[in-house]
Order: C-alpha cells, then structure tokens, then sequence
C-alpha cells in the first residue's frame, strides 16, 4: 500500500514538474515570438507612429469636452472689442442647457481621426528623428542638445499639421456649428460626413483652410510640447532621484505650460479662420492668418489672442501628460 501511494506522489510530481516545464517553454516561446514580431523590419519603423496614434486617441478620449469649451471661448464675441466675456462654467452650463451632456463629445470622431492622422505623425517623426540624432551623436561622441530636440519637435510638428488639417477643420467646423441659428447649422452627423459636405459644397482645396497658421501653430505646440518635454525629462533623470514615473509626469507638466504658451495665438487664428464661411458675395472675414492677427488685435485688442488660455492650459496639459506618459509606457512595453 505504501509502495503504491509512493509511486503515485513520484507520479504526480513528474506530472507536475512536467506541466510547468511546458508552461516555462510555451511562454518563452510567446515571449520570442512577441519579441521577433516586434522586431521585425517593416513593424519596427512603423511602432513609434502606431504607439503616438494610440496615445493621441487616448488623450483625445479624456480631453475632448475641455476642448469643446475652448472652441467656444475662442468664437465668443467675435469682431466686438468690448463683447461680454463668457466664463468656461458659462459655456459648459449652456451646452448642457441647449441638449445633452453628449453634446460636450461634439466633433469626437473627428478629433479620434485627427489624432489618428496628426498625433500618430507627428510622435512618429519626433522618435525618429530622436533616434537617428541618436545614433550621430554617439558616433561622434557627443551629445543630443535642445536645439536638436527643438528641430525635431518643430520640423515633426510641421510634417504633421499638414497630413491633419482637413480632420482639425472638420472639428472646427461641427463644434462651432452649434453656434448658429438652428435654421442655418449644417448637423454634420460625422467626420465622413463634415468632410464630404465641406468639399462638396466649398471644394477639396477648402480642407486645407487654415493651413499655414495650424502648421505654426503645430510647430509652435510641438517645439513646446516635445522639445521641453525630452529636455525636462533628461535635466529630471541627470539631476534628481526621482521614479521614472515622476520624471515623465513633471516633464509633461513641464511641456504642457510651454506648449499653451507658445501655440495658444496661433491656435485662436486657426480656429477663426476654420471656422469662417464665405458670404452670399464670395468675400471671406479673414484673407489670411496675417490679416486674421491684424483685424483682431485691432478690433478685440491684443489680449483676445490669450482668451480662454486657462481653459487651453486646462487641454493641453492633461493632452500632452496622457499622451506622453501613455507613449512612454507603450514605447516600454513594445521594446
């Protein structure tokens, strides 16, 4: 009886240690083969711009209310010098007093495709560009500084904004749309939608409106936003003994101030010259960004350009910490 149950505990124990032996050689295996498709030559290339749409979508998901506030801050009282100053409450109040809650979610499937389009080139070109200057530096034995960080940043940003303008006019255009009297809003249902209308009615070359200031404006976020953002977390991991996790939270409140700082003139341009539709006799309110700049400083003061920058840091910091601290955690993951 003895012999038996001991021949039946050496059983169970080479049962056992078999079972973990394949358990350890089939996650291995995962393991190798998750780690060669990372690896592979053509995905590669392809991860910074897969892991900076991703993040940016993330983002986007979060923020896309504050951004919403912030539209309607900047088209409040447009072309009034002395028009009352609608508070970001004021606004929130009354969107949610016209419709729905969800209304504050106006424009998300065009915000989801711009960050698709926008974030996912431009964090995409940021790393790459970061990686090449990488490998010059330690070639030469240096290195990388904050002007090579800042030409990186500014040169990705510009990249960028062109790829995504006809998503950012889209989400101009159905969250300001709601401003309008109810007989003349066009009730985009879509992104698809938006897109299709606009470049129907307006022609294609309409979805490049706004161009020129939102490729400033892309540099001006991204040189404030990346370039700060790489600065401040390589200043954090030299001089202090903070967490990795600390280092990449201060630095994105870092880049956020500065990325609100340098972009918000532009990005009030960008949003009034998307937003402008032509009137009954074909003449636009604004012939360009320079004439948009000239006729608001001088009919709404200096000041108008900083409108609502609360609200914008309020969106873009939370934007730009989501982002870069759910890139950075991808970026990890996907080594």
């Amino acid at each position: 009886m003895s012999s038996t149950t001991s021949k039946a505990l050496d059983a169970a124990k080479s049962s056992s240690q078999q079972a973990k032996s394949t358990l350890k050689t089939m996650t291995e295996e995962t393991s190798t083969t998750k780690s060669s498709l990372l690896h592979h030559p053509y995905i590669r290339p392809a991860l910074p711009f897969i892991n900076g749409g991703l993040a940016g979508m993330t983002a986007t998901t979060v923020i896309q209310p504050i951004d919403m506030i912030k539209v309607r801050l900047q088209l409040a009282g447009e072309g009034a010098k002395n028009s009352a100053r609608p508070s970001p409450l004021a606004i929130t109040r009354d969107i949610i007093a016209q419709g729905k809650v969800f209304d504050l979610y106006t424009g998300l499937s065009a915000g989801l495709l711009r960050q698709a389009v926008y974030t996912t080139a431009r964090l995409g070109f940021f790393d790459t560009f970061m990686n090449m200057l990488k490998l010059r530096a330690e070639a030469n034995g240096s290195q990388i500084g904050f002007k090579e960080r800042a030409g990186a940043g500014l040169t990705a940003g510009g990249m960028a904004a062109m790829v995504g303008n006809p998503a950012d006019l889209a989400l101009i255009r159905m969250q300001s749309d709601g401003l309008k009297p109810v007989a003349q809003r066009a009730n985009y249902t879509s992104v698809v939608d938006a897109l299709s209308r606009i470049a129907k009615a307006e022609g294609i070359t309409a979805l490049w409106a706004g161009a020129y200031p939102t490729v400033v404006r892309a540099m001006a976020l991204n040189f404030g936003q990346l370039a700060f953002f790489s600065e401040a977390k390589n200043q954090l991991k030299s001089q202090t003994q903070l967490s990795a996790q600390t280092q990449t939270m201060a630095a994105s409140a870092v880049a956020g101030f500065f990325a609100s700082f340098f972009s918000l003139p532009f990005d009030f341009v960008k949003t009034r010259l998307q937003k402008q539709q032509r009137a009954p006799d074909g003449s636009l309110p604004y012939k360009g960004m320079a004439d948009c700049f000239r006729k608001v400083a001088k009919d709404e003061g200096i000041l108008r350009f900083y409108r609502g920058f609360g609200t914008y840091y309020v969106r873009i910091a939370p934007h730009a910490m989501v982002t870069l601290i759910v890139a950075d955690w991808l970026g990890f993951i996907t080594k």
